[in-house]
C-alpha cells in the first residue's frame, strides 16, 4: 500500500475530525403521508376532475408544445449542426431540416390535461387496488414547491419498476405541483394507444442509442435544454438508465446529466436544483419477471397487449409505497471553488463541444452524490430483513428462531442508519408473519419451518429444478440486497477482517480496498475516497461494539463475532459467485469471446455445479453478477475489451486471473449458529 495510505493510519483521528458527516439518526415515519387514504374515502372523479393550477417557475405563463418545437429548431445549436452536416454530406439544408423535424415529432411530449386526468382517474383505482398505501414525505413536497418557483428543476428518481414515472406523476398531480416532461425508451411508442396516452402527460421519447447520429444528439440536447432554461416543468430522468433487476442501485450513466448541467455551465441559467427521489416498494411487481430476465428469459417486448394481460395482479396486495423526495441540491453550490465556467466564454455557446476532463470529473461526482442520496433515504420493511436471515439459513429455519434473528438484524440496521419503517405496536412475531404473508409467492411456512418456495420442484429435469431454485433465490435476494446497500461498508471491513487473519489496520484496509474496487460495479462508491469508506464501515463497526480501533490495529471483539459473521456470510454469494466465474474463465480454452459467449458459458458451467451438488451459489446464475464480474476484471488489468463491429471481444490473461482467483479461493470463515448465542 502506497506511503500516503501508512501515514493516514499513524494519525489518530477524534470524533471531530472524522470525515464521516452522515446522519444515523433514524427517519421518522410520521413524516409520511398516506396519499391513498383520501382516494379511499372521496370520488376519484371528482379528484381528476379538481381545478389544477401548479406552481410554476417565476410565474411563467405555460408554453405550447407546438412553440416550444420552434424554439429548438430555430436555435444556433440545431442550425449550426444541420449547416455543418450539409457541408459534410452535401445534403441540401432543407432535407435535414425537415429530418430534424421528424425527429423531434418522434420525441416530443405534448401536455394535454384530459389524457392528465385519465391517468388521475385510472391510476387511482390501479393503485388502490394494488397497495396497502403510497407513503410521501410532506417536508419534501415543501421544499420541492419552493424549488421549482425559483429555479429550473431536475428530478431524480431511483428506477426500481415500469411505474416509477406515473407514480412521481401521480404524487405532483395530488400535491398542485407542475407535472415534470419524463425521458422515457422509444419502446413505449410500441405501445401505440398508451405510449401517446404518455406522451400527452409529459413523457418524451429518446432512442436507446444515438451516439454516432450528430442531428439526433443536437435535436435531443437541445429539446432537454430548452424544457430545462425556460423552466416550462420540471425534467425527470433516471440516473441508473434502465431499471434495476436486483434492487441494487447501478452505476450512473452520464449522458443526460451532462445535458441538463450545460445551461448552468455556459451561464444561461442561474442555477439548477437537483432533486433525488427515493422509491421503495415493499413488493415490486415485476419481481418474478426480473429474475427471470437475469437467468436468461427474454426480457417481454412492451406492448398493449401485454399490459392487458398483466390486469391479473390486480387481484394481488403489494403492501406500501414509500416516496421520499430529498432535500433539492443547488448545481451552483456543488460547483462553488471547482468549476471555472469562464472557460466556457471562450468557444460560442451553440458550437457543440465535447465536456472537458474536468466536466466530466465533476458530473460523475455529482451523479454519485445523488445516488447515494437516494440509497441513504430508501425506506426499508420488514421483509428486507426476513429475506436476508432467510438466505443465510437454507434449505429452512424455525419460525421462531427466524423471529429472534429478525428483531436482532432489526437493532443492527437502526445503529448503522438504516430507514426502517417496522409496523407501529406490531410484536415481531406478527411483523415478520405479515411479511411472509405478502410474499408467500416466494416463502411458505410449513411445520413451523420457514422454506423458500418449492412447489412442484421435485418435477421434472435436473436443470428445471435447478432454474426453479434459482428463480426463489434471486427473488429473495433482490431484497436482501436493498440492505447490502446500507451495509456495504462495514460488511467489506467485515470481509477483510475476516480474509486477512491479522488485525494489522494497513493490512485491513489493503484488503478492504480490493474488495471495494472488485465490487465497484455491484455497490455505489463515491469515487476516489476508499480510505474515507474504509473509516465509516470501522465507525459503524465500532457504533454496535462489533470492533475496536486503534491508529495501528482493528480487533474483533467478543460480541463482535457474530456480527463479522453475519456481515461476512451476506457477502458470501458474491465472493463465491466471483470465484466460480474465475474458475471458469481459467478451464475455459478460448482466449477471446464476445460477452453473450462468456455468460452462457458460466451458466453452463455453473449450473454443472449447482447440479452436482458442488455448491449453492445459485446468485451466480445471474447475468447481472456475471457483467459486473467481467468489469472487474477488466477494470483489475486481468482482461481487456476491445471494440469490435459485432460489440466488445474479451481476452484474458491467464497468468493475471490465476493470481487474482487466488484472493477469491480464500476461504470465508462463516460460523452458522449465530442463533444459539442470541
Amino acid at each position: 500500500m502506497g506511503q500516503c495510505c501508512l501515514n493516514a493510519f499513524r494519525v489518530e483521528k477524534s470524533s471531530e475530525e472524522t470525515p464521516l458527516k452522515k446522519n444515523l439518526t433514524s427517519k421518522k415515519k410520521d413524516d409520511f403521508e398516506d396519499i391513498l387514504e383520501e382516494r379511499r374515502q372521496s370520488s376519484d372523479l371528482r379528484y381528476a376532475m379538481k381545478c389544477y393550477t401548479p406552481v410554476v417557475y417565476k410565474e411563467l405563463s405555460p408554453c405550447k408544445p407546438s412553440a416550444i418545437k420552434t424554439i429548438v429548431l430555430q436555435s444556433e445549436q440545431v442550425q449550426y449542426v444541420i449547416k455543418h452536416l450539409s457541408k459534410e454530406t452535401g445534403e441540401s439544408p432543407d432535407i435535414i431540416q425537415e429530418e430534424a423535424t421528424e425527429i423531434l415529432d418522434e420525441m416530443a411530449h405534448s401536455m394535454h390535461m384530459g389524457a392528465i386526468r385519465f391517468f388521475a382517474f385510472t391510476l387511482s383505482k390501479i393503485f388502490k387496488s394494488l397497495f396497502k398505501s403510497i407513503c410521501v414525505n410532506e417536508d419534501g413536497m415543501q421544499k420541492l414547491q419552493q424549488a421549482i418557483q425559483e429555479h429550473p428543476v431536475v428530478l431524480l428518481p431511483s428506477h426500481r419498476s415500469y411505474i416509477d414515472f406515473l407514480l412521481l406523476s401521480y404524487v405532483l398531480y395530488t400535491y398542485d405541483l407542475a407535472l415534470p416532461v419524463i425521458a422515457a425508451g422509444i419502446d413505449f411508442l410500441g405501445m401505440k394507444l398508451v405510449g401517446e396516452l404518455l406522451r400527452k402527460s409529459g413523457a418524451f421519447f429518446m432512442r436507446r442509442t444515438f451516439g454516432g447520429n450528430k442531428l439526433y444528439w443536437a435535436v435531443f440536447a437541445e429539446y432537454v435544454k430548452t424544457m430545462l432554461k425556460n423552466g416550462y416543468a420540471p425534467v425527470e430522468f433516471y440516473l441508473e438508465g434502465t431499471r434495476s433487476r436486483t434492487a441494487k442501485t447501478l452505476t450512473p450513466k452520464f449522458g443526460l446529466l451532462n445535458i441538463v448541467m450545460d445551461p448552468f455551465l455556459k451561464r444561461e441559467v442561474f442555477d439548477i436544483y437537483l432533486v433525488p427521489i427515493s422509491i421503495s416498494y415493499e413488493r415490486v411487481l415485476e419481481e418474478s419477471l426480473y429474475a427471470r430476465e437475469l437467468l436468461g428469459v427474454p426480457k417481454p417486448k412492451e406492448s398493449t397487449s401485454g399490459l392487458l394481460k398483466a390486469r391479473k395482479i390486480l387481484s394481488e396486495d403489494f403492501g406500501s409505497i414509500h416516496i421520499f423526495f430529498g432535500q433539492p441540491v443547488s448545481l451552483r453550490s456543488l460547483a462553488a471553488g471547482r468549476i471555472d465556467t469562464c472557460s466556457f466564454n471562450l468557444v460560442p455557446r451553440h458550437i457543440p463541444q465535447k465536456p472537458s476532463e474536468e466536466i466530466q470529473e465533476f458530473a460523475c461526482d455529482v451523479a454519485y452524490k445523488m445516488e447515494l442520496l437516494q440509497i441513504e433515504n430508501m425506506v426499508l420493511s420488514p421483509w428486507i430483513l426476513v429475506a436476508a436471515v432467510l438466505l443465510q439459513n437454507l434449505p429452512a429455519i424455525d419460525l421462531q428462531l427466524l423471529v429472534e434473528k429478525t428483531l436482532w438484524l432489526k437493532g443492527l440496521t437502526q445503529t448503522f442508519g438504516g430507514f426502517l419503517d417496522w409496523p407501529d405496536n406490531l410484536c415481531a412475531n406478527k411483523a415478520v408473519r405479515s411479511s411472509l404473508a405478502l410474499h408467500s409467492n416466494i416463502v411458505s411456512l410449513v411445520n413451523g419451518q420457514v422454506v423458500l418456495n418449492d412447489k412442484d420442484m421435485e418435477a421434472g429435469a435436473t436443470e428445471e429444478l435447478v432454474f426453479k431454485q434459482a428463480l426463489a433465490v434471486l427473488m429473495c435476494g433482490s431484497y436482501r440486497n436493498q440492505l447490502l446497500n446500507i451495509f456495504v461498508r462495514p460488511a467489506l471491513v467485515a470481509l477483510a477482517l475476516q480474509m486477512t487473519h491479522c488485525s494489522r489496520k494497513e493490512e485491513v484496509y489493503s484488503n478492504f480496498a480490493f474488495w471495494r474496487d472488485v465490487f465497484s460495479d455491484e455497490f455505489i462508491f463515491f469515487p476516489g475516497i476508499p480510505l474515507k469508506d474504509f473509516e465509516e464501515g470501522c465507525f459503524l463497526l465500532t457504533k454496535c461494539d462489533a470492533v475496536q480501533v486503534t491508529s495501528q490495529q482493528v480487533f474483533i471483539t467478543e460480541k463482535g463475532n457474530d456480527i463479522i459473521s453475519f456481515l461476512t456470510a451476506m457477502f458470501k454469494p458474491f465472493v463465491e459467485g466471483y470465484q466460480i466465474i474465475c474458475k471458469y474463465l481459467l478451464k475455459e480454452s478460448n482466449e477471446a469471446f464476445m460477452e453473450k459467449q462468456f455468460i452462457f458459458g458460466v451458466r453452463s458451467f455453473a449450473s454443472e455445479l449447482l447440479e452436482a451438488g458442488s455448491t449453492q451459489c445459485y446468485d451466480v446464475l445471474s447475468s447481472d453478477m456475471q457483467k459486473n464480474a467481467l468489469a472487474a476484471l477488466v477494470r483489475q488489468g486481468v482482461a481487456s475489451r476491445t471494440k469490435t463491429s459485432d460489440g466488445f471481444t474479451y481476452t484474458v490473461r491467464k497468468e493475471a486471473l490465476s493470481k487474482t482467483a487466488g484472493m477469491f479461493e480464500s476461504r470465508i470463515p462463516v460460523s452458522k449458529p449465530m442463533a444459539a448465542r442470541l
